[in-house]
């Protein structure tokens, strides 16, 4: 193909033992009219040489690399400067694309010529890919500036990544994030209400790799970004600040932060060691954050796996409702923030209507 209807791209850093499941997951997809796009970021794990035996097999397969690591954005944004179709699928190297994925996400966006890109429902796995953590349908009837889907399911527009400007290093742990704002600057985002990926939970991811402070200091400047974004104020001189000089040295952190650095563990069925680190770093006090973010810790902590089967129960009830509401829709719009008079469209005049109805009503 000398340009493919779809690329999908995948940045690796040392992805063993998983990322030759993840390969075969994109080349088993029912559509099969793409290039799949592998970024082989400085990896010293063996990946390079299995990478290399895929592209001999699949010509399909295009492989570059790197001799250093770059970060996450930075390999993010290089990959996508490889790719060559106008719809960009991301992938990751421990997770899953389900057979139906691209065929049914460039229905989507050739359906909606408006859109910036579709995301996806996912189910979580464990290192030994057992289902863990059930889709989350609820999320995709609520209102919130976190996006209802994984980075791995989404799908975009490359003209519009591009006029967003890419992934932003300084928003490194949670780039995607901060890339979703601006896309949606450029149109809606659609989210699919299917299960078309497997998220992995496994000590492989970035976030378990490296260093807890680095991380920690990522996390508190997304939900200072992410207050700033609720509000309609703009988060980025945030982001050119930096995560170091924004938090500061020694500087207290929303406890949330802790609850989310526990949760591949607790899917996983393993301890986190967070406890501590909440009791050190933790801004705590007496009020709801804290209390529900200790309670959550010490519980995942005690017993990670009665804390998820707890959690499981609850995301099957909530399920039962999100599944009732978004029945016989193909696909929902992401909300990000409750619409305000600015946002509605502005009502024609009554004439307007019923002249383009063919019809005039009188009283």
């Amino acid at each position: 193909m000398s340009r493919p209807p779809v690329s999908v791209v995948m940045p690796v850093h040392n992805g063993m033992p998983f990322v030759g499941e993840s390969v075969a997951s994109i080349l088993g997809q029912s559509f099969g009219a793409f290039e799949l796009v592998i970024g082989d970021d400085g990896s010293d794990d063996g990946t390079a040489e299995l990478l290399e035996r895929w592209a001999r097999r699949d010509s399909r397969v295009r492989l570059a690399r790197r001799e250093r690591k770059s970060g996450i954005a930075a390999s993010f944004n290089w990959v996508m400067s490889l790719a060559r179709a106008p719809l960009v699928a991301i992938a990751h190297a421990d997770d899953l694309a389900h057979p139906e994925r691209l065929r049914r996400q460039v229905a989507a966006l050739r359906a909606r010529p408006d859109a910036a890109a579709v995301g996806a429902l996912s189910r979580g796995i464990d290192e030994r890919g057992r289902l863990v953590q059930p889709p989350n349908y609820w999320r995709l009837t609520r209102v919130s500036p976190f996006a209802p889907f994984v980075h791995s399911s989404v799908m975009l527009r490359r003209d519009r990544f591009e006029r967003a400007g890419g992934y932003d290093a300084q928003a490194d742990y949670w780039e995607d994030l901060d890339l979703y704002w601006r896309l949606l600057e450029t149109g809606p985002i659609l989210v699919l209400p299917e299960i078309l990926s497997s998220y992995r939970h496994s000590h492989a991811s970035v976030r378990s790799r490296e260093s807890m402070e680095r991380v920690e200091n990522a996390l508190e400047l997304m939900y200072r970004s992410t207050a700033c974004y609720a509000a309609r104020r703009d988060h980025r001189p945030l982001l050119r600040r930096g995560a170091a000089a924004v938090v500061g040295a020694g500087a207290k952190i929303h406890p949330r932060i802790f609850v989310a650095r526990s949760w591949t563990e607790v899917w996983s069925g393993r301890r986190p060691g967070t406890l501590l680190r909440l009791l050190k770093r933790g801004d705590l006090g007496w009020n709801r954050a804290s209390l529900v973010s200790l309670a959550f810790v010490t519980a995942a902590t005690l017993s990670p796996r009665a804390l998820r089967l707890i959690v499981q129960a609850w995301m099957h009830g909530r399920n039962l409702a999100g599944r009732r509401l978004l029945r016989g829709r193909a696909a929902v719009e992401w909300r990000t923030r409750p619409a305000t008079k600015e946002d509605l469209p502005i009502p024609e005049p009554a004439h307007a209507n019923s002249a383009r109805s063919g019809s005039i009503r009188t009283g």
